[in-house]
């Protein structure tokens, strides 16, 4: 089935979809999912019900988009975004930021240049002599592709420059 056949079972697909009462805007992302879907398992063999396949699939889709913005909302609404009230602790956290900047899965120059962003507050151009000088954006892509992305805090990440 090449494009225009797929294309020409949109609308029939999208009308059940919003006949079943799936709103227009979900249901829309649900059939082009589902499209997306269907040009990659279609290579090999055509269903034999092309239509019925993009329903199910798209309905699928549609339930699972709805489902997840349903469990979203719930956890906004579960954790309230006003801090609690009363005295706030004062905690220093400087100790956790140097580990968190010194995390073995980073190399050293992202380590050092991490502690001197994070810590020290020095950026690229009040560097001293010799300390090796990473963008923000290879830094950023280094830490992002290593697996202490999940480590790493905001305090770390570097600031755009100005």
């Amino acid at each position: 089935m090449d494009d225009v056949e797929l294309r020409q079972l949109v609308p029939h697909v999208l009308s059940v979809l919003v006949r079943r009462g799936a709103d227009f805007a979900t249901a829309e992302d649900a059939v082009q999912e589902a499209l997306i879907r269907a040009l990659s398992a279609w290579e090999s063999e055509l269903p034999s019900d092309p239509t019925g396949w993009l329903i199910t699939v798209a309905w699928r889709d549609f339930l699972d988009m709805t489902r997840s913005e349903a469990a979203r909302r719930h956890r906004e609404l579960r954790f309230d975004t006003e801090p609690p009230a009363g005295a706030i602790p004062s905690a220093d956290d400087t100790l956790n930021l140097y580990f968190l900047c010194a995390h073995p899965d980073l190399t050293s120059s992202s380590a050092v240049a991490l502690t001197l962003r994070g810590t020290v507050a020095l950026w690229n151009r009040a560097a001293p002599a010799g300390t090796p000088v990473v963008s923000c954006s290879s830094l950023t892509a280094r830490a992002s592709s290593s697996n202490a992305a999940a480590t790493v805090s905001p305090e770390c990440a570097c600031r755009p420059s100005s």
